[in-house]
C-alpha cells in the first residue's frame, strides 16, 4: 500500500467531502482527490506553492496560512490530511491542535511523516539534516495521543520508492520542496554527490533508486 491509497480509503467514498490539504505546496495531492470528487481547500504559507497549485487544480480553492494558525471556523471540513508537512512546521503541536479544531464531528486526520532513515533521508542528510525535525512531528504526535487528544485508528509504515536517472534528478526533487537548498547542494556539490551515489540503489535499467520509510497516522479528535 502507498500513501495515496491509504489516504483515498480512509476518506472514501470521496465525491463530496470536504478534505483539508495542510502543506499542499504545489497542489499534487489536492489535484488526485479532486479527480476523485472531494471538494478540497489546500492551505501552504509559501506563495510561489500556492501559485502553481491555483494553475494545476483550479477546481480547489487554496489559501495563504500556516499549519498553526488555520482560517477557518470550527468543524468546516470532514477530513484534513498533513502529507510530508508536519515536520516543516515550527511548532507541530500547535498544528495537531489546529487540524483537530477544523475537523468536523466524526472528521479524520492523516499525517503522512517521512522517518529519519532509509537511503532517500541518507542520500538528503547532506543538503539538509532532517533528524530533528522529524523526530520532533513524530514526538508531537505522540504526545497528542498520550494526552487525549486525538485516538489513533491507523499506524502503519510504508516504503515509498523513487527513482531517478541522474543526479541532477534528484537534486531538483529535493530543491522543488525548499529552493533554499540549492546553495547548498552549489557549496557542497562533492560531498552531496558522493552521499547520493552511496545510498542509492543502481537498478537494471541504469537507473538510481532510493526509499524513504513513511510513517502513517490515521486520527480521530478524541
Amino acid at each position: 500500500m502507498d500513501a495515496l491509497t491509504l489516504i483515498r480509503q480512509t476518506f472514501a467514498p470521496l465525491p463530496g467531502k470536504r478534505i483539508l490539504d495542510i502543506g499542499c505546496g504545489p497542489g499534487t495531492l489536492a489535484k488526485r482527490l479532486v479527480e476523485d470528487g472531494a471538494a478540497v481547500t489546500g492551505v501552504d504559507p509559501g506563495v510561489a506553492a500556492l501559485a502553481e497549485a491555483r494553475d494545476a487544480v483550479p477546481d480547489a480553492r487554496f489559501e495563504a496560512a500556516s499549519a498553526e494558525a488555520l482560517p477557518f471556523p470550527e468543524a468546516s471540513f470532514d477530513g484534513a490530511v498533513m502529507l510530508n508537512a508536519l515536520h516543516h512546521v515550527p511548532d507541530p503541536a500547535a498544528a495537531l491542535r489546529e487540524a483537530a479544531r477544523i475537523l468536523a464531528p466524526g472528521g479524520t486526520l492523516v499525517v503522512v511523516e517521512p522517518l529519519a532513515e532509509g537511503s532517500f533521508f541518507d542520500a538528503l542528510r547532506p543538503i539538509e539534516d532532517e533528524t530533528a525535525v522529524r523526530a520532533a512531528a513524530q514526538d508531537a504526535i505522540a504526545a497528542a495521543l498520550s494526552g487525549g487528544a486525538f485516538l489513533c485508528r491507523q499506524d502503519v509504515t510504508v516504503a515509498r520508492r523513487e527513482t531517478f536517472a541522474t543526479l541532477d534528478a534528484f537534486l531538483a526533487r529535493v530543491s522543488a520542496v525548499d529552493p533554499a537548498r540549492e546553495a547548498t547542494i552549489r557549496a557542497r556539490r562533492p560531498i552531496v554527490e558522493a552521499a547520493f551515489l552511496s545510498a542509492a540503489e543502481r537498478e537494471a535499467d541504469g537507473r538510481y533508486a532510493l526509499v524513504q520509510p513513511l510513517r502513517i497516522h490515521v486520527l480521530r479528535p478524541a
